[in-house]
């Protein structure tokens, strides 16, 4: 009895001393996601975190080898309320805790702030949501993103007022906030670059109410369709004082008025088919399935259904592991020039940055509405 009592601690020391080995061959890399996990937007950016958490999950599964050693991803997830302030602090922890790269922030307003804070520290960050163009417009060399920037969705809807509803006359009309105008700025460019006639240019605010004499001065132009640039709740009444004033034009306006609420917000004065709007992101039929599985993966893995950007942050952590990959290091220092010039087709298509850090060819996917309920159009570029 004495010698197996010896022997048993004896074999803990030889067990311990394996693992000990085991794990010195192991190396830790720390993925940063931040998003409102807390807030009105708490639900996406769970769904956000969450797509992190998937992709995550499925590289440890999978097994990943950098520099001859076996990597162990870990998620750090951090909560920024959607408020700059606790953007710039969560940023800051993250890079406190050596992490290798972040995927986030969901909103432009944390984004951009927090932005500064990686790049002074090397970490490469890939925004999953964020559209603002000043994101990638620093200088960072740190600043990806993997969806459409407001420049792209407003290029596009331009294009397409000329191309697909034959679009000859328009008016714009924008809010004077950074959004809005930047989005009809480049509605403006999209549409004369097809030979649209812009026949009037009307400015109010984001908490205007009364559009009557700016719309009084559009309808003497006769516009075919009108573009606003800013929110749902500046559009719906617009479109009230568009049908008390017999404006019968088409209304188009990017992600702001894009929503759920502008039915309501419109009351009995949107008639079908007449408003088009657009919302970055989005899959064309060559991806339906690799998008279907995702959802059908994500409801399994976590009993709720896809919000809308979640197979963003997954494919933006596959795209910073597959970069390691090529660098054969989770070295910020090191992978960061692959990153940069990655090819990478995950769910939601195929990924490639410019110089800048924007997506390369964007998706956006156009709605309207019909019987009071948003209808998709089609998925473009």
């Amino acid at each position: 009895m004495q010698f197996k009592t010896k022997m048993i601690p004896l074999a803990g020391a030889i067990a311990f001393a394996f693992a000990g080995t085991a794990s010195a061959q192991e190396q830790v890399v720390k993925i940063g996601h931040v998003g409102p996990i807390s807030g009105a937007i708490a639900h996406l950016g769970k769904d956000n975190e969450n797509g992190a958490r998937m992709a995550v999950d499925e590289l440890n599964a999978k097994g990943v080898t950098l520099g001859g050693k076996k990597v162990k991803f870990e998620l750090l997830a951090e909560d920024d309320g959607g408020d700059p302030k606790q953007g710039t602090a969560a940023a800051q922890k993250l890079v406190d805790a050596k992490v290798n790269g972040v995927v986030g922030h969901l909103n432009s307003g944390t984004t951009i702030p927090a932005s500064k804070i990686y790049h002074d520290a090397g970490i490469p960050q890939i925004s999953p949501s964020s559209t603002n163009p000043k994101y990638t417009q620093q200088g960072f060399n740190t600043a990806f993103r993997v969806v459409a920037n407001d420049s792209q969705l407003g290029g596009t809807l331009g294009r397409y007022a000329a191309d697909q509803m034959k679009a000859k006359k328009v008016a714009v009309i924008d809010d004077r906030t950074a959004y809005g105008q930047g989005v009809a700025e480049e509605f403006v460019k999209g549409a004369k670059a097809k030979g649209v006639q812009v026949v009037a240019q009307q400015y109010t605010t984001d908490k205007a109410t009364d559009f009557n004499a700016i719309l009084t001065a559009i309808k003497a132009k006769k516009p075919d369709t009108i573009f606003f640039g800013g929110t749902d709740a500046v559009a719906g009444p617009m479109l009230r004082q568009m049908k008390a004033l017999g404006i019968n034009a088409k209304f188009m306006g990017g992600d702001g008025i894009c929503t759920g609420s502008l039915p309501q917000l419109a009351g009995d004065a949107m008639a079908d088919g007449q408003v088009v709007c657009a919302e970055a992101g989005g899959v064309e039929e060559a991806q339906k399935k690799g998008m279907d599985d995702f959802r059908a993966a994500y409801k399994k893995k976590f009993g709720s259904d896809v919000q809308i950007y979640s197979p963003y942050t997954y494919d933006a952590v596959m795209v910073l592991a597959e970069a390691m990959k090529k660098a054969n290091s989770a070295d910020p220092a090191k992978y960061l020039p692959q990153l940069a010039k990655i090819k990478y087709r995950g769910v939601i298509g195929m990924i490639e940055f410019d110089a800048k850090g924007d997506m390369k060819n964007g998706t956006l996917t156009l709605y309207t509405y019909n019987g009071g309920k948003r209808t998709q159009i089609a998925v473009v570029k």
